[in-house]
């Protein structure tokens, strides 16, 4: 994998089951884009699986630098979240939410069983997800004026630089999107030609 891509998983999964000694696991991964976006979905689970015991789940964000949290929802320490959490990190995936829901079967599975079926859960749950490749971009403002614009559209049209959005007034503004790797050499290209400034914008 290149250094400037990670991969994600493209829409929620469908829904997975996994049984030991009669408690029942449903598990399930969704890519998210931030935080906010943990709780409601947890909320939804809850109120479908209203029987359920335990709502367990893992995140992780980020594209080069992660942040992440597992929770164990009552379940003992480190038996659910965690488990989850090493399966988002062998999977190498990011921007994405797994939640396992366990609902108890009568019978108590241990530490070590619990620890079993959250990872084994998890697991299935990004088996059946449709893990892509993203590639991290760096945006660029451009300003210049109308005598720049063949100059500027034919840099654009061979280094293959997407355009995310222009307004074309008394001058000409263009928000460009190109990959990490390239930002630097595209940045110099554009800072040496003339009536033409350029801005970083993440």
């Amino acid at each position: 994998m290149e250094e400037d891509s990670y991969r994600t998983i493209k829409a929620p999964s469908a829904e997975i089951l996994y049984k030991d000694r009669k408690s029942k696991f449903y598990g399930y991964a969704f890519p998210i884009s931030s935080e906010d976006e943990v709780k409601p979905i947890v909320e939804i689970l809850r109120k479908k699986y209203h029987t359920a015991n335990h709502v367990c789940y893992a995140w992780q964000l980020g594209e080069k630098k992660y942040t992440y949290r597992a929770n164990d929802d009552g379940e003992p320490n480190n038996s659910a979240g965690m488990p989850i959490y090493g399966q988002i990190q062998s999977f190498n995936v990011t921007n994405v939410l797994v939640a396992v829901v366990r609902i108890f079967g009568g019978t108590k599975l241990g530490v070590g069983g619990l620890i079993q079926a959250y990872k084994t859960t998890a697991q299935m749950a990004l088996e059946n997800s449709n893990i892509v490749e993203r590639i991290i971009e760096s945006q660029f403002q451009l300003y210049f004026g109308y005598p720049e614009m063949d100059k500027v559209m034919r840099i654009i049209k061979q280094k293959g630089i997407s355009i995310v959005s222009q307004k074309m007034e008394l001058n000409c503004e263009l928000v460009i999107s190109v990959r990490e790797s390239e930002a630097e050499k595209i940045l110099q290209l554009f800072k040496e030609m003339h009536g033409i400034s350029i801005r970083e914008l993440n």
